[in-house]
């Protein structure tokens, strides 16, 4: 508890400009998930910050740190929670957040809605070395637009030609798009080795009287020439650079979630994909709270069942495993990965946890699980 309050101290006077000497790195109990040099703690706190919840962490393993995605800010830590830095500024909702492991940066999904222009960010962290650096203005990130995102995002679906806008009570936004959340990298789906691609998954609305809005979404992009399209954003004027086209667009019958895919993770111990969500609350369907796409199973072309007019494209397959629904044929687990799940090899993950603290402000905190594969819960935590 002391460690904790601590760091939350740490990251309250840092954010009203207080210097605060970096105190050495507490001795607490920790778990070595597998025999390498630097072993993870069963609990790191990340700080508490005036922001909405905790969505989205990533861990850099070689270098002893940790990201934070707030929503409106990215923190760095050590393993400690020692924070290290923050990026401010953010008027858009950014969402999880994953290392490139090709060039060491941070990127995260990041949404304005009310401008229709979504975005991957990307944190040039090795940068980040103070608390309050500007998203714009610092140098520290840049922006790639998503076209695709944008394109069924405000797609007119009733034909009435208006678009509705940010809102789940319409019929526009194909396959019920809200924007994207999800973000991780990993080999193409049905490949288990190659190269790393980014993959971004929608949110979708959550309404219950459609039914073209029942499977998630997943964007594949190659990133490795993505420097051509990487500009400052200026929030006021929002630049549109960015690929016209995806590398791959895929389909996860799951049944209609509370915003999509919250956090998206490859697995490289299990060779999967996981899919954290807000459950859903479509009768007749499961409603679990976490799937895993198979990540060997080539994407097979098929019905993408419930929408308007016949439509076919590229179907991904759930594991085979966990609970398993025959009405509808779903397999899920029982998980609470949606504020934040970063995979760190050998079958251990860390899963985040948020809460509003009574002075308003956001705090979260990640802690040490390992894989079980049971039913219904595939993980267990790592008991400190």
């Amino acid at each position: 508890m002391r460690n904790k309050a601590r760091t939350t101290l740490v990251a309250v006077l840092a954010l009203a400009g207080v210097a605060v000497a970096a105190p050495a790195l507490a001795a607490q109990q920790e778990r070595r998930p597998a025999a390498e040099a630097e072993p993870l703690p069963d609990h790191i706190h990340g700080g508490a910050w005036p922001t909405s919840h905790v969505q989205g962490v990533t861990v850099d393993r070689e270098n002893g740190l940790v990201y934070w995605s707030f929503t409106q800010a990215l923190v760095k830590t050590d393993l400690s929670g020692n924070v290290l830095g923050t990026v401010v500024g953010l008027t858009g909702h950014l969402g999880d957040i994953d290392i490139n492991p090709a060039d060491g940066r941070v990127y995260g999904s990041l949404e304005y809605k009310a401008e229709e222009a979504f975005y991957i960010a990307v944190f040039d962290v090795e940068k980040i070395d103070r608390v309050g650096m500007n998203a714009e203005t610092d140098g520290v990130m840049t922006a790639v637009h998503l076209d695709e995102v944008v394109a069924d995002f405000t797609a007119d679906m009733n034909g009435d030609g208006v678009f509705d806008g940010d809102t789940a009570a319409t019929d526009d936004h194909r396959y019920g798009c809200s924007g994207i959340d999800g973000v991780s990298f990993g080999p193409s789906f049905g490949s288990r080795r190659g190269e790393q691609r980014l993959m971004v998954a929608y949110g979708v609305y959550s309404n219950t009287s459609r039914t073209d809005n029942d499977h998630q979404v997943i964007l594949e992009y190659d990133v490795d020439h993505w420097e051509r399209y990487e500009r400052p954003l200026s929030q006021a004027d929002p630049h549109r650079s960015g690929p016209r086209g995806t590398d791959g667009k895929y389909f996860v019958y799951t049944g209609n979630t509370t915003y999509g895919v919250q956090n998206l993770e490859y697995d490289a111990y299990t060779g999967n994909w996981m899919m954290a969500v807000y459950t859903g609350v479509k009768e007749g369907f499961p409603n679990y709270s976490f799937f895993i796409v198979d990540g060997a199973e080539r994407p097979r072309r098929g019905e993408i069942v419930g929408q308007p007019e016949p439509e076919r494209g590229r179907l991904l397959s759930l594991v085979q495993d966990g609970r398993y629904d025959p009405a509808t044929g779903v397999y899920g687990w029982d998980f609470h990965g949606n504020y934040g799940l970063a995979a760190l090899g050998d079958g251990y993950y860390y899963a985040a946890e948020g809460r509003r603290i009574p002075d308003g402000r956001q705090e979260g905190e990640v802690y040490l699980y390992r894989w079980t594969g049971n039913t219904p819960t595939p993980f267990e935590r790592v008991a400190p």
